[in-house]
């Protein structure tokens, strides 16, 4: 009798066991539907690397003990009065840039926390400033119809229970307790949520220290899921990043929505959701005099993100008085003006068929195909290999005219040299169907030559 309890005592444990994994699993397999297509559909957002470092014009989190002593870092927050602060203006700019959503640091690598934690006293309102940047933030966005989201540091170098700290994580701290800081972590992300949501995404970083493991990960992306779970989290919540590349090793393995190439384009891939994160100026955070990508370079950065099925996460680092710098506005305020003209071209669109490539790139939505060529042949015209459906129309939407010429093999295409646009001259092209449904192709050299 006693045998046959046990047997039932070992196989309830078991089911428990294999039930708990398979909703793990379930947690990470993917992301609802609605909300990846909902922000694949906005497909420009606004990052924001800001904080006391601002102060000092050097880089936040890793200039500490590097440029910064560690002294004098962890008290710039006592000097830090951004009084110049007001964020209603930022929402602004990021609208008139055409973004669609944000994402704020809410605490990087250095500790510093932009909202009133109740788990920590190193936070900004403990500043002279004082106001909650976080919380007057979100109001902004919900008010001007921008998705709000948070980026947040897995690794700590400021916090005494995370192991590693400064310079660059690269010093071991005599005494740390990393079971104790990752109940510290989950606490205040879910306080983010409960205060500050329901958030579109959730930007983690930091994930490569040793300290943090795939288990960490795995179970606070799980403990989120079920806080919110409309909840984006990129993949920078596990370990399976494969480095500023961005893209996931064993997904099945890692949790994560979506891939994170930093500082670069990612490669086409309708398969798995992506966003390349990229700075406006060298520096993530303000740096004085940095240098500034162009109109050209900004929006064609864009262009080829979508054009890889991807989003463009595209940062500033606001001035340590408050104010995002004039000139980034400016070229902000160019894209949007882009955008206005173009934003169907973008907005809602998948990447593709025609994969980018030095000539340009492309999306499509329902039975349109959008082209921006942003390079054409030396001489003669853009061949294009002929897609999978028919082409029912094709149209200049850039200004002046384009002469087509229709081959077994291509279709030619060029524009007069007046005509051209130095950003992107964009050609329409009407299919009879939906052309997501056109398997994706490459514009070889030798169709551009």
């Amino acid at each position: 009798m006693m045998s046959l309890l046990k047997r039932i005592f070992l196989s309830c444990i078991l089911l428990v066991f294999v039930t708990s994994c398979a909703t793990i699993e379930k947690d990470f397999s993917k992301a609802e539907p609605k909300a990846i297509k909902e922000w694949q559909d906005m497909r420009f957002g606004m990052f924001i690397h800001w904080g006391p470092v601002s102060l000092t014009g050097h880089e936040i989190g890793w200039s500490r003990g590097r440029e910064t002593s560690i002294e004098e870092y962890d008290q710039l927050y006592k000097k830090f009065n951004p009084t110049e602060f007001n964020a209603d203006e930022w929402v602004k700019t990021a609208k008139d840039a055409g973004m669609k959503y944000m994402v704020l640091t809410t605490k990087h690598h250095d500790g510093f926390c932009l909202w009133p934690s109740k788990y920590t006293d190193y936070h900004i309102g403990n500043t002279p400033f004082k106001c909650d940047v976080v919380g007057e933030l979100a109001a902004a966005c919900k008010q001007q119809g921008i998705q709000f989201g948070t980026y947040y540091s897995v690794c700590d170098w400021w916090h005494p229970d995370y192991p590693l700290g400064s310079p660059r994580g690269k010093s071991k701290k005599a005494e740390h307790n990393m079971p104790r800081y990752f109940e510290y972590l989950k606490n205040q992300t879910k306080e983010l949520i409960d205060n500050y949501g329901p958030l579109g995404l959730m930007w983690f970083d930091g994930e490569w220290e040793k300290p943090w493991t795939r288990e960490y990960g795995n179970e606070l992306y799980a403990f989120l899921k079920r806080a919110q779970p409309t909840l984006l989290i990129n993949n920078r919540v596990s370990k399976g990043r494969h480095g500023m590349a961005g893209t996931t090793k064993q997904a099945h393995l890692n949790a994560g929505d979506f891939d994170t190439p930093e500082q670069r384009i990612g490669g086409f891939n309708r398969e798995r959701s992506w966003e390349t994160c990229m700075t406006i100026c060298k520096q993530w955070a303000w740096k004085p005099k940095d240098k500034m990508k162009s109109k050209q370079e900004c929006i064609r950065t864009l262009l080829q993100t979508v054009g890889g099925d991807g989003n463009l996460l595209f940062n500033v680092g606001p001035m340590p008085d408050g104010r995002i710098e004039p000139r980034q506005v400016e070229r902000l305020k160019e894209m949007g003006q882009w955008l206005k003209q173009y934003g169907d071209t973008v907005y809602g669109t998948r990447g593709g068929p025609f994969k980018p490539g030095e000539w340009g790139a492309s999306t499509c939505k329902e039975n349109k195909i959008f082209l921006f060529v942003m390079n054409w042949p030396k001489e003669g015209p853009l061949r294009i290999p002929v897609p999978s459906m028919k082409v029912t129309n094709i149209a200049i939407k850039s200004g002046g005219t384009v002469n087509v010429n229709r081959t077994e093999k291509a279709i030619e295409l060029d524009v007069p040299a007046d005509d051209r646009n130095s950003i992107s001259t964009v050609i329409e092209l009407t299919t009879d169907g939906n052309a997501l449904q056109i398997k994706p192709v490459t514009i070889s050299k030798k169709d551009r030559e």
